[in-house]
C-alpha cells in the first residue's frame, strides 16, 4: 500500500475509533501522519453533518444537534473532550507548571474539567442548532476539518513542556516534531476543504481557527513553557465551537 494512503490511516486510528486491518497501518509515526489531520476531521463532520440533516426532519434542531454531537464524542473516543477536562483541570488548579502538568495527568476529572466538557458539548450542540439547513454541511465539514488543522502550527511551534521519554505522552510525539511540508501539506489540505465547503465564507472560520491557535499556544507558552497531548485536544474542542459561533451568528 503506498505511503500516503497509510498516513492517511494512520491519522484514522489516532483521530477516530474507526477499526481498521493492521495491514493497512504498517510503521507510520504520528508526525507523518498530522497533515492528514484537516482531512479525517472534514471526513468526520460529513458524517455528523449526514446524522444531523437526516434526523432534522423527524426531531427539533435542538434533538438533532444533540444526536450529532454524541455521534461526534463516540467516533473519536472522547478523545479531545478529555483533553479538555484535564487542560481545564490542570490550568484552572495548578498555580506553577509543575503542578498544572502534575493535574493533568491525572485520570480523574475535577469540577474545572467537568464544566469545561459541559459548556463546550452545550455550546456545540446549541450553536448546531441554530445553522440553516442549507449551511450545516458546510459548517460540519469546516468545524470538524479546521479545528484538526489547529494543531499543526501549535505542534510546529511548541516544544513539548514534558521531558521526553515513553511517559512523555502524545504531546511529546507531535511537538516540534512535523516539519515546514508538513503543515503546508496540511493547510492546503485544510485550505480544500473549508473553500469546497463555505467558498468565500470560509474566510472567518480560518479568521477565528487563526486566533484560536495563537492565543492558546501563547497561554501554554507563558503556562507551561510548552504543550502536551491534552493541550492539542482543549485548541481541537474550542476551535470547533468557535467555526459553529460563525455560522449561527446572525
Amino acid at each position: 500500500m503506498r505511503r500516503p494512503i497509510r498516513e492517511f490511516f494512520g491519522a484514522v486510528q489516532f483521530l477516530t475509533r474507526v477499526p481498521l486491518p493492521q495491514q493497512w497501518l504498517g510503521e507510520i509515526s504520528l508526525a507523518q501522519a498530522a497533515p492528514y489531520f484537516p482531512l479525517v476531521g472534514g471526513l468526520v463532520g460529513l458524517a455528523g453533518a449526514a446524522i444531523d440533516v437526516v434526523l432534522r426532519a423527524h426531531l427539533p434542531a435542538i434533538g438533532a444537534a444533540a444526536v450529532a454531537v454524541a455521534f461526534l464524542v463516540l467516533i473519536t473516543g472522547a478523545l479531545h473532550e478529555d483533553g479538555l477536562a484535564d487542560t481545564a483541570d490542570g490550568f484552572g488548579g495548578g498555580t506553577t507548571a509543575e503542578r498544572v502538568l502534575t493535574i493533568m495527568r491525572d485520570s480523574r476529572i475535577g469540577s474545572y474539567g467537568a464544566i469545561a466538557v459541559t459548556l463546550s458539548i452545550v455550546l456545540r450542540t446549541t450553536l448546531i442548532a441554530a445553522l440553516p439547513n442549507r449551511d450545516v454541511f458546510a459548517y460540519f465539514v469546516s468545524a470538524e476539518a479546521l479545528s484538526r488543522w489547529s494543531v499543526l502550527p501549535l505542534a510546529y511551534f511548541l516544544p513539548s513542556a514534558r521531558p521526553g521519554g515513553p511517559s512523555a505522552g502524545q504531546g511529546a510525539r507531535l511537538a516540534r516534531s512535523i516539519s515546514v511540508p508538513t503543515v503546508v501539506f496540511g493547510t492546503l489540505i485544510a485550505v480544500v476543504v473549508s473553500v469546497a465547503s463555505l467558498h468565500a465564507h470560509s474566510w472567518r472560520p480560518w479568521a477565528v481557527c487563526l486566533i484560536a491557535s495563537a492565543a492558546t499556544g501563547l497561554y501554554f507558552w507563558r503556562r507551561i513553557r510548552g504543550v502536551t497531548g491534552d493541550c492539542f485536544g482543549a485548541v481541537i474542542q474550542l476551535s470547533a465551537t468557535a467555526v459553529y459561533l460563525c455560522g449561527a451568528w446572525r
